[in-house]
């Protein structure tokens, strides 16, 4: 992502010692150590640490992540008199004292650690740029030197790039300091009083005061304040949604003991800080706080390691070859000059703008408003874009990752069949299916709008007013079924009777197990719901979720119209003895617009990976809806198995990885970075995929999401579209292809310029232009640039991603620089065998001359660069570029013959040099292109 570098935003167990000491506690972290390294392993992984240079491939978990997880696998392994030992605490809790002393060793149970780099740190790192230093050099020198003018414009490029930087890091460090807010609430815990006879006292204390050790106590809506290791439990229901992102709750019970196969999110007796209690209620022992949690371990990275970013890098390495070659360059002239003008201050002033001449000045302008042109366009398809650098990294990015829910389905679920015990379509399930749904009042879900809509869609009429509801017992999180009590006049009219029935619905297991009975299909009687036509469904509905279809049961109760109903203090009870009808299946289905914008990304050369937390057949059902492969998938469970080369194997391969942690989301991404070498993006919308937005090259979000997803993203989508993204690319590869356009084409104008002016320097008996010749042409080649932002770019160039290319630019220079050397030294020797222009007398002329040569050949190499066509034949610039083309160009000539050329220094020039220059582009335009063509036929591309 590269918008800020934070040197340190949490606390990781490398930097910070355990909670307290305790040997039952280090042994239970480092046994696992011990066992498996031996000295050969040691020296192994201590190489491989120090050839690796420090990056981040994902293939394996950190140190701190070692140990938490070590850590929380044996609490979740042993019995709870084991616990209250490795934790040094007792069943009645800890004592004030001890708790107090606890909090001042640990610190406040805070994870975040507020560590963020100061607005003058920011400010400093905007101003410490290779060719911001250039130009302040410079222009402090021209000050000395009394040339004012040229040291003010220098001075003003340099403020312009200093400000649009600092502007972008100082926002975004205000972004990522948002997620510091860490919300204060009282948590209930027992503690200990007394010296001789100690009692269990429960007092509510901040989240903050909370250490390890201590019992807390927690109902319905509280937050754990720590990683827990339950006590006791009673229908404890979990939302693990900040952690993994999914919306599916999570059963926890204290009574039972662990084993090492089972995964970390899934541990039944562990619940983690962050997470909240949906329903149900317990006590738990707190094993871990502040940033020694598993939720502070998994943001550790945050900010620390950011994505290479080659393109600055490259940027800072021409710049360091500009300067190497600016003072040997630089040197010569003064020398040289020297040696025939005999006065050093004017022989300064000409290295000054000779040395200026070399600097790309444009190059922050340039860059910045080229990425505030493309921010302008994304604006207008109804994106934010919070880093300017985004824009370029996404003409780059090659992989897109991103969770399936709402990117490529509409988060919404569809009724697809209603099915009997045995698999058979039967009108009656869905009948009481859809009177549930219809009566239903309290807490009314998206699969009740789905069974409705299916139901008045598909033209059936169950006569829902026919019915009257008598009483409803809600859905729940611990029956996790919804049960209606309604009746109607019976049939037989003559009797004037009632029919009175209970319908439930809801998860299949819940509803099963309160059933006694099942409908013989056949028969339309009530038959025993035996232990083999239990499993005979659940076998059904395996099948039916491999093809990634969600499942509801439907059961039905006849009730004694002579008793009224009354709502019971135990519901269960009541719901019981029921009779199977069958099940409901529906999905999520995916965006009609989904599988077209894939294609189009994978037409420019961006291919797409799901990350996501779903299971694997939904996933799998989803992806082949829209298009992408799924021959190679993959669980996180399953990646956790696999050595460092086998995982970045998988995750090259792998189109569909499920069932991950946001972890394991952050190492698939900094695998495909390092070892895969690629540029990605990554779109995500919760506090789980945080890690992942931050390390992407391209963080993505949603104005929906939740706002640390948004703090961390460089681009927020308005609408979650991969059309939108689609957009991006194409304005990401316009923006990186002009901004390549200027790189190359003033690195070679300038210093095809500086080598032409140190040939002619020595081959003159004075110089080839004056100081203030030479900066006026250098400014007016400049300004012209300015219109390169707006230039187009060749269809084939957007069609795959652009990148670059530590090697291209060298090659690209030594190709393509000496053709501007040569045809400026031919005109150096026209002017000097045609014209005689050889003398001192002959100054005046040649620096006229000159002038126009050197500014109308720098001009023409824009067009040149432009394309791998032929310029103004096969392919045309933008009218902004060609009009800026024609008005320097008519400049340029036209100052010889005007006031300001007297003043300059100029000489008007005969009608015949302009026919030499005209003879001499057409060469130089012929020549360069030849030269282009066997480039491309070496190396295969141009820009």
């Amino acid at each position: 992502m590269g918008w800020f570098k934070i040197p340190s935003i949490f606390t990781s167990y490398k930097h910070t010692p355990l909670p307290y000491y305790n040997p039952a506690r280090q042994n239970l972290v480092n046994k696992s150590e011990t066992q498996k390294d031996g000295a050969a392993n040691k020296v192994f992984r201590f190489l491989r640490r120090l050839m690796s240079g420090g990056k981040i491939d994902g293939g394996s978990r950190t140190e701190a992540e070692e140990k938490l997880y070590a850590w929380l696998y044996s609490l979740a392994q042993s019995d709870k008199d084991m616990v209250f030992e490795y934790v040094r605490s007792t069943e009645r809790g800890l004592s004030f004292a001890e708790a107090e002393r606890r909090l001042k060793e640990n610190g406040p149970n805070v994870p975040i650690d507020y560590s963020f780099p100061s607005w003058w740190h920011i400010l400093w790192n905007a101003f410490f740029h290779p060719f911001n230093i250039i130009l302040i050099v410079l222009s402090v020198i021209s000050y000395f030197t009394s040339d004012s003018p040229n040291g003010c414009i220098m001075l003003v490029l340099v403020f312009i790039s200093v400000s649009l930087r600092f502007y972008q890091e100082y926002g975004s460090s205000k972004a990522a300091m948002k997620l510091s807010e860490f919300v204060r609430c009282p948590v209930k815990v027992q503690r200990c009083a007394g010296r001789v006879y100690q009692t269990e006292l429960v007092v509510q204390i901040d989240q903050r005061d909370v250490v390890p050790g201590d019992i807390v106590i927690f109902e319905p809506g509280d937050l754990f304040p720590g990683d827990v290791r339950l006590l006791s439990s009673k229908h404890l229901v979990v939302s693990q949604s900040s952690l993994t992102g999914e919306s599916w709750t999570t059963e926890k019970t204290a009574d039972i003991r662990e084993d090492q196969s089972t995964p970390l999110l899934d541990l039944k007796n562990i619940c983690f800080m962050g997470t909240n209690v949906v329903s149900g209620g317990g006590t738990g022992l707190v094993v871990s706080t502040g940033s020694k949690t598993y939720m502070s371990t998994m943001f550790s990275n945050i900010g620390k390691k950011q994505p290479p970013n080659d393109f600055e890098d490259g940027v800072r390495r021409i710049s360091y070859v500009l300067v190497a070659v600016m003072l040997v360059a630089v040197t010569v002239i003064v020398v040289i000059d020297y040696t025939t003008s005999h006065d050093l201050t004017e022989s300064f002033l000409f290295g000054i703008s000779v040395a200026s001449a070399l600097t790309p000045q444009m190059l922050p302008l340039i860059v910045n408003t080229s990425l505030a042109k493309g921010a302008l366009a994304m604006a207008k398809d109804r994106c934010i874009i919070k880093s300017l650098s985004a824009i370029r990294d996404m003409g780059s990015m090659d992989i897109l990752c991103f969770d399936k829910t709402g990117t490529l389905t509409m988060n919404r679920a569809i009724m697809v069949n209603h099915l009997d015990s045995l698999g058979l379509s039967k009108e009656k399930v869905l009948q009481f299916a859809f009177l549930s749904s219809y009566f239903k009042t309290d807490q009314k879900y998206p699969l009740d709008d789905a069974i409705l809509a299916h139901v008045y869609t598909n033209g059936y009429r169950f006569q829902p007013s026919k019915w009257q509801k008598l009483d409803e017992i809600p859905f729940d999180f611990i029956r996790r079924r919804v049960s209606i009590i309604m009746e109607r006049e019976a049939e037989d009219k003559s009797r004037h009777s009632f029919e009175r029935v209970m319908v439930t619905k809801g998860a299949l297991e819940e509803v099963m197990k309160i059933c006694s009975s099942i409908e013989d299909v056949d028969s339309g009687t009530n038959i025993t719901f035996t232990s083999e036509r239990y499993q005979r469904i659940l076998n059904m509905v395996e099948e039916i979720s491999n093809e990634g279809l969600g499942v509801i049961g439907v059961a039905i109760k006849s009730l004694d119209t002579e008793t009224s109903y009354q709502r019971k203090d135990n519901d269960e009870t009541f719901e019981s003895d029921m009779v199977f009808l069958g099940l409901i299946t529906f999905f999520d289905p995916p965006k009609d617009s989904a599988k077209q914008a894939l294609w189009r990304l994978a037409e420019k050369g961006v291919k797409a990976k799901v990350l996501t937390g779903d299971s694997l057949s939904l996933a799998i059902r989803v992806c082949k809806e829209v298009g992408i492969r799924t021959t190679h998938v993959v669980t996180g469970p399953e990646l956790e198995l696999l050595n460092q080369e086998s995982f970045h194997e998988t995750v090259k391969t792998a189109t569909v990885l499920a069932r991950l942690t946001p972890t394991q989301k952050l190492r698939v991404v900094q695998s495909l970075q390092t070892v895969g070498n690629h540029i990605v993006g990554f779109l995500g919308d919760g506090v789980n995929d945080s890690l992942a937005l931050d390390a992407a090259n391209v963080g993505i979000s949603v104005d929906s999401a939740a706002s640390v997803a948004k703090d961390f993203a460089d681009i927020i989508l308005l609408e979650k579209d991969l059309n939108v993204l689609i957009a991006g690319v194409e304005h990401g590869r316009l923006t990186f292809g002009n901004t390549m356009k200027y790189i190359k084409m003033s690195v070679i104008a300038n210093l095809g310029s500086v080598l032409s002016i140190l040939i002619a320097t020595v081959c003159l008996k004075y110089e080839p232009l004056t100081p203030r010749q030479l900066l006026t042409q250098n400014f007016l080649y400049s300004v012209g640039q300015i219109a390169i932002p707006w230039d187009k770019m060749e269809e084939d160039a957007v069609k795959v991603p652009q990148k670059w290319s530590q090697k291209g630019l060298p090659m690209f220079i030594l190709w393509n620089g000496p053709v501007c050397t040569i045809f400026d030294v031919s005109a150096l020797l026209f002017l000097w065998f045609y014209y005689k222009a050889d003398g001192v007398d002959d100054s005046m002329f040649f620096h006229s001359a000159w002038f126009i040569e050197g500014l109308l050949m720098q001009t023409l190499i824009i067009h040149l660069i432009r394309t791998e066509k032929i310029p103004f034949i096969q392919d045309l610039a933008s009218w902004p570029v060609l009009c800026s083309t024609v008005l320097i160009s008519a400049i340029g000539i036209a100052i010889p013959f005007t006031p300001i050329g007297d003043v300059m220094g100029f000489v008007e020039l005969p009608l015949s040099y302009f026919g030499f220059l005209l003879v001499l582009f057409i060469g130089y335009l012929f020549v360069g292109q030849v030269v282009k063509r066997i480039y491309i036929m070496i190396y295969k591309r141009w820009l």
